[in-house]
């Protein structure tokens, strides 16, 4: 088949546009390479994917609607994975029009293609920030997800709500995927994993939010990918028999679906950390920081949905992932 994943130079884009083509499909990548993280770790992702037969890219910013609307006519693409979005629950504090144009305009037009062009399947990335004020654990596709956070984590749920819309209308068939802190090799360099190591090996002080008192549902990347390639061959369809006073949110009368993809079991932050030392061989010095605007306590994936529908569960331990993204680390920013 022939695929379209946007954000392709991205931490989780440029690893599925690489297991679809190793899977005998044709992909075309988007991304407009802006400069929120160093371009060249993109265009390094990129220099990996450019040897594959089946890849092609085009640089396209998600907000250029004509542009968007061109490629969709041009390619006659079969599913669409999209991934490509401004990252960031900090961020987006300071820098809220970047989330309008990228998460929300951008999501858009990837819904008007999939409209006019009869996509078989969108899949689509939300995120666990959607959760907010959420305190019941684990966290589940049939809780509310109405008090968001951060414009991020508003933006993650306008995106479920504006498929939605367009599933119910125009019986587009769609996937929503919240994603529970993705990290691995050639992740971004804002995340926690890869600023901390690079302070790290520096001699330098690590921030640690809250006092260290944080969990996460850390999953790593090569489980995330797995997820993704399986859920776009479960094409949600519609459901007659769906009645909103009895059904979970995560599911509808219209061909759409959300599930979490996560590990499925939270760590702590500190033991997170440990993992790092224990990996890079250097003892962290800890800045104990208050908690940060926009943070959430904890995070934990209920993911029994997924499990059911895809039949499978994350694999890889902490200790395992930050060992591979530490040898990662290594080849690539300390080779010379």
């Amino acid at each position: 088949m022939k695929y379209l994943v946007t954000g392709a130079a991205g931490f989780i884009g440029a690893k599925v546009s690489e297991r679809l083509c190793a899977a005998g499909h044709e992909v075309v990548g988007i991304d407009n390479i802006n400069d929120y993280y160093d371009v060249n770790l993109k265009l390094d992702r990129l220099k990996n994917l450019e040897p594959l037969a089946l890849f092609s890219f085009k640089k396209l910013d998600l907000a250029d609607r004509e542009g968007i609307a061109a490629l969709f006519a041009e390619q006659s693409f079969d599913r669409v994975i999209h991934l490509a979005a401004q990252a960031g629950v900090r961020y987006s504090i300071d820098n809220p029009m970047a989330y309008a144009d990228s998460n929300l305009v951008g999501h858009l037009t990837i819904l008007e293609g999939c409209r006019h062009h009869k996509i078989q399947h969108l899949v689509y990335a939300s995120s666990s920030s959607v959760y907010g004020l959420n305190s019941k654990m684990p966290f589940s596709t049939d809780d509310s997800v109405d008090h968001p956070i951060s414009l991020y984590a508003a933006t993650k749920k306008a995106n479920e709500l504006m498929s939605h819309t367009y599933s119910h209308l125009y019986s587009v068939p769609t996937t929503g995927l919240r994603f529970f802190t993705v990290y691995g090799p050639w992740s971004r360099p804002d995340m926690a994993l890869l600023k901390f190591t690079n302070k790290i090996v520096k001699g330098e002080a690590i921030d640690v939010y809250n006092h260290g008192n944080l969990s996460r549902d850390f999953t790593y990347i090569d489980d995330i990918v797995e997820g993704i390639i399986r859920i776009q061959d479960s094409i949600p369809s519609a459901n007659a028999e769906w009645n909103a006073a009895e059904a979970t949110p995560a599911t509808s009368s219209a061909p759409y679906r959300v599930f979490n993809i996560g590990n499925g079991s939270p760590v702590k932050l500190m033991d997170y950390i440990s993992a790092l030392e224990k990996s890079l061989g250097i003892e962290a010095i800890k800045n104990m920081m208050d908690m940060q605007p926009g943070d959430v306590h904890s995070t934990w994936a209920d993911t029994e949905d997924l499990f059911k529908t895809v039949g499978y569960k994350p694999q890889t331990s902490v200790e395992e992932g930050v060992q591979k993204f530490v040898e990662w680390y290594k080849e690539y920013y300390m080779k010379g």
